[in-house]
C-alpha cells in the first residue's frame, strides 16, 4: 500500500498504473458507481484527498483512496456539467 502523500507532479509523468481503494465507509456504494468514481477521480489526481505513490520497477503506481469528500466532489461536478 502506497504512504499517504501529496500529489506530485513529476512523479505523474512516471506512473504507469493505477489503484484505487474506497473507504470503508463507502462500502455500499454498487459496483457502476464505483467503476465510474474510480475513473474520474484519475482523470484529476490533483483532487484526490488521499493519494500515494508507489515505486515500481518501470515508475510509479498511484494509489488514491476515494474518500466522502471524492464522491460528494465528483457528484456535484456531474451534476453541474449536465446542467449545461
Amino acid at each position: 500500500m502506497a504512504a499517504e502523500e501529496k500529489f506530485d507532479p513529476r512523479r505523474e509523468t512516471l506512473v504507469n498504473e493505477t489503484r484505487t481503494l474506497f473507504e470503508t465507509g463507502l462500502a455500499g456504494l454498487n459496483s457502476a458507481d464505483k467503476s465510474w468514481l474510480a475513473e474520474a477521480v484519475h482523470q484529476h489526481p490533483e483532487k484526490a484527498a488521499k493519494i500515494g505513490y508507489e515505486r515500481s520497477h518501470t515508475g510509479f503506481i498511484r494509489e488514491i483512496t476515494v474518500t466522502v469528500a471524492d464522491v460528494e466532489r465528483l457528484y456535484r461536478e456531474r451534476q453541474a456539467a449536465g446542467a449545461h
